[in-house]
């Protein structure tokens, strides 16, 4: 039976709306648990700001002097996600690098690092360079921490897939249109087939909203309020690598003072703006010339080395008086609403944080539902799968399910972005067929 009908005949112990790494972790959890669960995502899994992200795994370094809470977290998941998702994780480390200038932020650095335990260790300007022999001739000394790199769209494939092999359905191109109320409840929610342009409608006992900068969208068309602050973060892709660690400014965190190592590329980033249009998303020529000057300061370099792509998205931040995007913390909160009675949604957070957001989102559901069952996904071992770009030249014949995945395919445009989801798209494929005899046992 088509995983469509399916979804239309079962009912659900809980949808989750929003296909990020929230909502893959939050699917995987409640599998794990026992739940009957679904997750319906209106475009690609990780096509929104989970798949655009700087594919920087945090140590939590960055935020030691202004986000303690977020910090710790980071520190703490990155540990988890180095053990349960060791494939799509490259330990480059990284080095927090203080600039002539940078120097009256240097003691309390070191006292955030102190503080939250997170390992580090002081270099001098000579054994900064040794290990990036680019840096800047202004570069006065250096802190190691163990920042890495993630390959994104890989780890949540193999979310994906394990959250499937156990139980759960994964609906890509099925956008919410409407819920159904009844009382103070969700009877069901409405959901558009993208690809065939049919409403569906889907019956469980808890909806679980983590649509990430849409979570406020979501939430309206249940009658209640989520405040998110949409900060957009832009990124520069330069034509070559400058750098084998991931480098940060030594000062508080700012526009343009990260440059990750990914994939042959060095990714420039990131600004902070507000903006009113999540979907239409753009950034000015003025932006990129300033991410590229913030960045030269670090690597004299960048300034030579050509632009190959721009990309963003747009972080869901929880909104907080006074406070603009560089302010806000990148904390995270689970809500349960008191009317309707069955939907948490889920706001803020990191990518670094997306597998700990999942689990305080299955501690709500589980309570909810009655359950004791602890979450596991802090030992579960995530399938190794081929990288997505090892699907790339394949030129397999599509069958009907495989049109979900390709839908959004024209319509990205977004450089190096767009390359990542035309690859990922092949690798999903790819990847549910050689899970065919798991899912012709589920239907």
């Amino acid at each position: 039976m088509h995983h469509l009908l399916r979804m239309i005949k079962m009912r659900f112990d809980a949808l989750v709306i929003g296909g990020g790494i929230t909502g893959l972790f939050t699917a995987l959890d409640l599998s794990l648990r026992g739940f009957r669960v679904a997750l319906v995502e209106r475009g690609l899994i990780g096509g929104g700001t989970s798949g655009k992200m700087h594919n920087l795994i945090h140590s939590g370094a960055r935020y030691v002097t202004n986000d303690i809470e977020s910090a710790t977290e980071c520190a703490s998941e990155g540990k988890v996600l180095r053990r349960i998702a060791r494939p799509f994780i490259r330990d480059t480390g990284g080095l927090f690098v203080d600039v002539d200038g940078d120097d009256e932020f240097y003691g309390e650095f070191i006292n955030g690092l102190k503080k939250t335990g997170i390992e580090y260790r002081e270099l001098s300007r000579e054994e900064a360079l040794k290990i990036e022999p680019r840096l800047s001739e202004s570069v006065v000394r250096a802190v190691w921490v163990p920042d890495g790199v993630v390959y994104p769209l890989s780890l949540m494939t193999s979310v994906a897939v394990a959250a499937h092999d156990n139980g759960a359905i994964i609906g890509q191109f099925l956008k919410l249109e409407a819920f159904e109320l009844r009382s103070d409840k969700i009877e069901r929610a409405v959901v558009r087939d993208m690809v065939k342009g049919e409403l569906l409608r889907l019956e469980a006992d808890v909806y679980v909203n983590t649509a990430g900068p849409w979570v406020g969208e979501v939430a309206e068309k249940a009658g209640v309020e989520v405040s998110v602050l949409p900060t957009a973060g832009a990124m520069v892709v330069l034509n070559g690598l400058l750098n084998n660690l991931v480098l940060n400014r030594l000062r508080p965190p700012s526009d343009g003072d990260i440059i990750v190592p990914f994939n042959g590329h060095s990714v420039i980033g990131t600004t902070a703006s507000l903006v009113e249009s999540i979907d239409e998303l753009s950034f000015s020529d003025e932006e990129i010339q300033f991410l590229i000057e913030e960045a030269s300061a670090m690597v004299p370099d960048v300034k030579r080395y050509g632009v190959k792509a721009v990309y963003g998205s747009v972080r869901p931040l929880i909104k907080m008086g006074g406070a603009g995007g560089r302010e806000v913390s990148r904390k995270f909160e689970v809500y349960r609403h008191d009317k309707p009675a069955n939907m948490v949604s889920a706001v803020g957070g990191k990518f670094s944080t997306g597998r700990l957001m999942g689990e305080s989102i299955g501690n709500v559901v589980a309570r909810m539902m009655g359950s004791s069952k602890e979450s596991r996904t802090r030992e579960y071992v995530l399938p190794e799968l081929r990288e997505p770009r090892d699907f790339a030249d394949h030129n397999l014949p599509l069958i009907d399910e495989d049109a979900h995945f390709l839908t959004s395919l024209s319509s990205t445009s977004q450089g190096l972005a767009s390359d990542n989801l035309w690859i990922y798209s092949l690798a999903l494929i790819s990847l549910m067929r050689l899970h065919r005899q798991k899912l012709m046992r589920l239907d």
